[in-house]
């Protein structure tokens, strides 16, 4: 920040860098703030393909139900149709019929089928009281 004082008068091409500086600081707080706020994640466990050990059941244990989603959208509970009225009083009575730490549910879509329509059945069995959901891509 100099001045010229005295003789001549001309235009001074010194370049004055405090304002970028400032504008540079500004950005760089703003983009440590923002940062941690961009990660949307959660935390998921997969098990390994080679751990068939990874979640035992004692021999007490009841299986999962199976809900199989077709490429057409139609609902599958243990192989018996149902209709998307029925889903969720129908999960509700089996859910009901099993012991508290044992109300799971594997879900098996098929590859074509419309993914809203696995949602809202996801959506159906934790209205219906599943305690656990899981995704099944074994062929039945």
């Amino acid at each position: 920040m100099g001045m010229a004082v005295g003789g001549r008068g001309g235009v001074k091409a010194d370049i004055n860098v405090t304002p970028l500086v400032d504008v540079v600081l500004v950005l760089l707080i703003i983009f440590m703030v923002v940062t941690p706020l961009m990660r949307g994640e959660f935390a998921l466990q997969l098990p390994s393909a080679g751990d068939p050990g990874a979640y035992p059941m004692s021999s007490e244990d009841l299986p999962p139900g199976l809900v199989r989603l077709t490429s057409d959208g139609s609902l599958l509970i243990d192989g018996e149709p149902v209709s998307e009225a029925d889903y969720v009083p129908r999960l509700r009575a089996f859910l009901n019929a099993r012991p508290k730490g044992q109300r799971g549910l594997y879900f098996q879509p098929d590859a074509q089928a419309p993914y809203p329509r696995l949602i809202s059945a996801l959506d159906g069995a934790k209205a219906a009281g599943a305690e656990t959901l899981g995704l099944s891509i074994q062929s039945p």
